[in-house]
């Protein structure tokens, strides 16, 4: 008769300080013609508790063949809490028969098959299976039991893990009415507590305007007190060329595009604007020449306006051109604050009276505020980040290679745009309390701005070259995030060739296939460009740079920042309270401008939102730095080491340059981002 089988088991328990249970672990071995019955670990010495290992000899009575998987099962223990457990790693070690040779008993084979977890289980997902080897595509696989692991995976995924509509129009979301739903290894640990809001707390009950600017200034002086970026917002916000500045590299770097035709419905005229140009210039030959920028709000045209403390607020859709000089600044040079032309939507000038041009800008930072909040920030890093998070773990199991270099950048988007639906952009949170584009507003907002949505909006040296942007001298924004692309395409790149020898494979990779054709039906309803398929490894590459960018480096441009130019009232305000003025010379001084920004209460509650915003999370990760076990082997540590590097180069690049600049930038540095949306 045969003689059984003999391995030795060692369970690695991760060691975070909450990673150990109580509860008892079962364990099976799972082979290509059989499997162990189970067997318990969590009795007598076997405590699985924080950085401790587990040993275990596991005796085979039927043949195994070669051993593809462990199967883990957690038992809670009557009397002790249910807590969850973070598994490292499995190690199995079969013990060969010594008997043939030596007479000397079992002897340990050298050659230890680690079954990588890396992640949290508990007794109400029931069994777990893990699985040694490389990542690899569907065909690859060589056993059976492997492909059906792996279908039995989606399968479960597909269950848990559904569409929901949340706008008509816009990218869908995970489908789910609690955080517990999410489970322990979908969610993310809270961000850090919040500076300091003290001073803005006590103004919840001041339901009229602001005062005076020197109100705003006595406030101003106690949140804004350790902020640079904010004060020096607030001593320049009235210039016409930080205007322009902020258009490139303030909170919302995504709306400035460079136009060689003017809008239509823009009533200007060459010589309306002939005394804002070069001497011997012609609106038409600066046309000609690239030097005239257009900010154009037209997707704010006709949106309903929010009520706050009981009183109508307003929304424009202004239009504001803009005129590179010879100094390399953008200055503005014509705002018209509605979409349609006619005698009551004048065209306002540099040369109109001090407060009609200044409330002309503001104006327009009102309508940036709306489009940066809902737009730029929530449809373009947000919700694109939960839409390709679904279908990553709808359509790509475990095992496949842009599973694993997906996951650390898109995970936390499923609880962070929960939360957001149920209290930011709920009933009674603060778009509904304070913003000018409240709830009536959002599902027409977001549904407009995702109809204007292109692919080669989301990439970045596409969108730059078509917005005009990327050549501008003091386009700090389109230089950084032109060199953060590269360095994350040149990662990715070096990925998707360790895994696809040609297109043919992509092409045949059907779990991909499956996974880019759910993104393309659950998320625009237009033609957005989106690829329907992917053919090429260069076409993988890309969208896989665009989904990592878009969640990292973008996400941290448009969040971090926004506090910086916000402090500042008026230079950012988040709703209007009376309507844009049809006549010019209505305004006579600067306090006039207060009776239209935003009341006391709300903006204090806008503040305090965007500050919880701005900070980091507790378990910060820097971009292309993972804790994922997988980017520590042999075939990958040379991708992240390198990509460390460049990341580590631009960062020590940008923080040289804005030593030289005389005003502070927020800049895109890659020490500073995220790996992924953790707030």
């Amino acid at each position: 008769m045969a003689s059984c089988q003999e391995f030795e088991v060692t369970v690695h328990t991760s060691p975070g300080p909450t990673c150990g249970t109580f509860n008892r672990l079962w364990l099976n071995l799972i082979g290509s013609q059989g499997e162990t019955p189970p067997i318990s670990l969590s009795e007598g010495d076997h405590h699985l508790l924080p950085g401790s290992s587990c040993l275990v000899r596991v005796q085979a009575d039927v043949p195994l063949g070669r051993l593809v998987l462990v199967r883990l099962r957690l038992e809670a223990l009557t009397g002790f809490p249910d807590l969850d457990w973070h598994c490292s790693r499995v190690e199995v070690r079969r013990l060969e028969d010594g008997r043939g040779g030596t007479g000397a008993g079992p002897e340990r084979d050298p050659q230890v098959q680690v079954f990588l977890c890396d992640r949290w289980l508990r007794p109400a997902e029931g069994d777990v299976e893990l699985r040694s080897g490389k990542l690899c595509f569907l065909k690859d696989e060589t056993e059976e039991k492997l492909k059906q692991q792996r279908l039995k995976q989606l399968q479960l995924q597909q269950k848990l893990i559904r569409w929901r509509k949340f706008v008509d129009g816009a990218p869908q979301c995970v489908d789910m009415n609690s955080l517990s739903e999410l489970g322990p290894n979908l969610s993310y640990t809270h961000k850090s507590s919040a500076a300091n809001v003290h001073y803005l707390k006590g103004f919840a009950g001041r339901l009229e305007a602001w005062s005076s600017f020197t109100e705003l200034e006595t406030v101003f002086a106690h949140i804004g007190n350790q902020n640079n970026i904010a004060w020096f917002v607030k001593t320049h916000w009235m210039e016409d060329w930080y205007f322009g500045y902020q258009c490139l590299n303030g909170c919302n770097p995504l709306m400035l595009r460079q136009t060689r035709l003017l809008p239509p419905n823009l009533s200007v005229t060459s010589d309306m604007l002939r005394p804002f140009l070069p001497g011997g210039s012609s609106l038409e030959q600066e046309l000609e020449r690239g030097n005239v920028y257009l900010l154009d709000y037209e997707v704010l045209d006709g949106v309903p306006a929010n009520v706050i403390n009981g009183k109508q607020t307003y929304l424009s859709a202004p239009l504001c051109l803009l005129h590179l000089n010879r100094q390399g600044q953008l200055i503005p040079i014509a705002i018209q604050l509605q979409q349609t032309p006619g005698p009551q939507n004048p065209v306002f000038l540099p040369s109109d009276p001090g407060c009609d041009w200044l409330l002309a800008k503001i104006w327009v930072h009102s309508a940036d505020f709306q489009c940066h909040q809902l737009a730029s920030h929530y449809l373009r890093t947000h919700m694109l980040g939960e839409l390709c998070c679904v279908a990553t773990l709808r359509q790509l199991p475990e095992p496949h290679p842009l599973h694993q270099l997906l996951m650390p950048h898109v995970r936390t988007s499923l609880q962070i745009n929960f939360q957001a639906r149920m209290s930011l952009l709920a009933a009674n949170g603060v778009f509904d309390k304070a913003a000018g584009s409240g709830l009536e507003a959002l599902p027409v907002l977001l549904s407009r701005a995702s109809e204007r949505i292109r692919y080669d909006s989301l990439c970045v040296p596409d969108d730059l070259m078509l917005r005009g942007v990327d050549k501008l001298p003091q386009s700090y924004y389109a230089q950084d995030a032109r060199r953060v692309w590269d360095a994350l395409n040149r990662f990715v790149v070096g990925w998707v060739d360790l895994y696809y020898s040609g297109d043919d494979e992509v092409q045949q990779d059907s779990e991909l296939q499956h996974w880019i054709t759910d993104i393309n039906t659950h998320s625009f309803t237009h033609s957005s460009g989106f690829p329907p398929s992917l053919q090429t490894k260069v076409e993988v590459s890309t969208f896989v740079t665009m989904i990592i960018f878009s969640c990292s480096a973008l996400h941290a441009a448009v969040n971090f920042s926004q506090l910086d130019f916000a402090l500042w009232i008026p230079n950012y305000p988040s709703s209007m309270f009376r309507p844009p003025p049809q006549v010019k010379g209505s305004l006579r001084t600067e306090d006039d401008i207060m009776s239209f920004l935003p009341e006391v209460n709300s903006s204090c509650r806008i503040l305090s939102a965007l500050t919880l915003l701005s900070q980091p999370a507790i378990d910060f990760v820097p971009l292309c730095h993972y804790k994922e076990a997988v980017f520590k082997d042999d075939a990958h540590r040379g991708l992240v080491e390198a990509v460390q590097a460049d990341l580590r180069a631009i960062s020590d690049d940008i923080t040289d340059r804005n030593s030289q600049l005389e005003l502070p930038y927020p800049y895109l540095c890659p020490g500073r981002i995220e790996n992924s949306v953790a707030i």
